[in-house]
């Protein structure tokens, strides 16, 4: 198992003419090979805000992100699209593209000028299809489909861009129970099968819990990360919330409201 991304001393937040504001200071978090890990937390706590500074998206206020032992912020577009896919939950532009055709974008990064498609290329599509259980959608507009089917089509696009680690933003967000228990099974499947490293925010907690590998807690106080088994050892879920009424059960391992 190898390490792909790691934080030194990472402090997030912004920077105006007037002011600093510091969401988060002294992250020292790891992601490595074949490890499903969430990240959770409170809204408005910050989780995007350090998503984006671990993709290179926003600058730390200060320490450093490393990539393959690289700082991330020495990368070329090109080659960072190499070696981190991202996947946002915002709303595809309108297009008249197949799942296929969208699938088939992760292959940008490799792809000559024109984007013609290598049979290299083609295979990749194809295995993501496949890794995914979508190939029956493969020629499908992606308008005539579900949001739980175009979620797993934006993580085949990921999967097709083939790179060590995968990073998603809420991607259970207006899916219901079922799918989202689906999805959670197919991440930890995905690292599973392909030993990529893939880190995801999410509120849906008590899924979390029970699939991720690792997860990352962040409070106002600390961000901690660890396996859930220690971080309900510890404690450290009770610190998530500041309501009486909202509390965590460590030997149910969810939470529960009084």
């Amino acid at each position: 198992m190898s390490k792909i991304l790691k934080t030194s001393n990472l402090s997030i937040g912004y920077k105006s003419k007037k002011e600093t504001v510091t969401i988060s200071q002294d992250l020292n978090l790891n992601l490595s090979s074949g490890k499903l890990i969430s990240l959770i937390g409170a809204n408005g706590i910050g989780k995007s805000t350090l998503l984006r500074t671990i993709t290179g998206i926003q600058h730390p206020l200060a320490g450093t992100v490393f990539l393959n032992d690289k700082n991330i912020h020495t990368y070329k577009p090109l080659d960072l699209a190499q070696n981190l896919s991202l996947v946002l939950t915002e709303k595809l532009p309108p297009s008249n593209l197949s799942v296929f055709e969208l699938v088939a974008l992760g292959r940008q990064p490799y792809t000559n000028w024109i984007g013609t498609l290598t049979q290299t290329d083609i295979e990749k599509v194809q295995e993501a299809l496949e890794l995914t259980q979508i190939e029956h959608l493969a020629q499908k507009r992606h308008f005539e489909i579900s949001d739980g089917q175009l979620q797993k089509v934006l993580i085949a696009r990921a999967l097709a861009q083939d790179t060590p680690l995968i990073i998603l933003d809420e991607p259970t967000t207006h899916l219901d129970l079922l799918h989202k228990v689906s999805l959670f099974k197919l991440l930890k499947k995905l690292t599973q099968d392909t030993q990529k490293c893939i880190l995801f925010s999410t509120h849906d907690i008590d899924l979390a819990i029970q699939l991720s590998d690792e997860m990352i807690i962040m409070t106002p106080d600390l961000v901690v990360q660890d396996e859930p088994c220690n971080l309900i050892s510890k404690g450290s879920f009770a610190t998530l919330f500041k309501d009486e009424h909202i509390i965590f059960d460590a030997e149910k391992g969810k939470f529960v409201i009084t």
